[in-house]
């Protein structure tokens, strides 16, 4: 169904969460809306902005069909996958797949941390599990296992459905160049991440796009167009409007996603299972004053 190439603004969707730290089924479905009518290229998740950790199987398998159910085709849906050993990562992306995601996106096991070996022992028996494309997350410690440019473009050679990587080693725009200039041909794009902080670098270097949360999905999306569109000094000028509060979620992650996304109206509570994950008062007046040059970039 999404034969093109990926290419663009893919937002992490977030977790939402009752007051009890259920599953909140209908602010997703709402989230979910929210990034479509922004204009978002592709959803994933549940991947670390949207507390994958912190969740049991059964809500992961939950989640990725609420959010593949509701977008219901209209734009590629990459199911995050990342697992503790390579049966449980199989079994979930087979699943992923058997219910209409368009792509996997996974992590090498999160705990265990396998060697350069192991890694390309993982991703290569996904490759031959699934039909669908592959995205490596080459993600920092602790959660992550970083990989080398070396080790990413042989997988991107000779695995045939690894096809796009998220890079979110540090320095992260030389680590896309040096990527890129490793796989070549073999792969289809490579992605930034940590929500969006070195998008106008990563663009020049040759990103295929980014990989934020899906807080500012609309704003994300009008810088990416103006980039598309040739105008670098304009999306310079939108992104350090923005730049504020990209730094105030640098510094509080999923708590500041989940709190503008609760004051754009889009879920219900600020709730999260992430420990410590809470602003407190003196942080709320930060980001008070954070909002009101940022507030008008919205458009919904």
């Amino acid at each position: 169904m999404h034969d093109k190439a990926w290419r663009g603004i893919f937002v992490i969707v977030v977790t939402p969460f009752t007051e009890g730290y259920e599953l909140d089924e209908a602010s997703l479905r709402k989230q979910i809306r929210f990034c479509i009518d922004a204009g978002a290229h592709g959803l994933v998740g549940p991947a670390n902005a949207s507390e994958f950790a912190t969740l049991s199987d059964d809500e992961r398998k939950r989640w990725i069909e609420i959010v593949v159910g509701e977008t219901a085709g209209q734009i590629p849906v990459v199911a995050a996958t990342t697992s503790g050993h390579t049966l449980p990562a199989v079994a979930l992306s087979r699943w992923a797949q058997q219910i209409g995601a368009a792509g996997v996106m996974a992590m090498p096991p999160h705990v265990l941390h396998p060697d350069a070996n192991g890694c390309y022992t993982y991703y290569a028996a996904l490759s031959a599990a699934l039909a669908i494309p592959i995205c490596i997350q080459n993600y920092m410690p602790p959660l992550g296992t970083p990989m080398s440019s070396q080790l990413l473009g042989r997988m991107c050679r000779e695995l045939p459905h690894v096809e796009y990587l998220k890079e979110e080693t540090l320095p992260e725009p030389r680590q896309i160049s040096a990527t890129l200039a490793a796989a070549g041909e073999a792969c289809k794009g490579v992605f930034g991440g940590q929500g969006g902080i070195y998008f106008l670098d990563e663009y020049r270097r040759g990103a295929c796009g980014n990989m934020p949360a899906c807080q500012v999905t609309d704003v994300h999306l009008d810088i990416w167009n103006k980039l598309e569109g040739g105008d670098e000094v304009g999306a310079r000028q939108l992104f350090n409007q923005l730049l504020p509060l990209i730094n105030f979620e640098r510094m509080h992650g999923v708590a500041s996603y989940k709190e503008v996304l609760y004051r754009r109206g889009v879920i219900a509570t600020q709730v999260s299972r992430a420990p410590g994950q809470m602003l407190d008062a003196m942080d709320r007046t930060e980001l008070d004053e954070i909002w009101r040059d940022v507030a008008p970039l919205f458009r919904q």
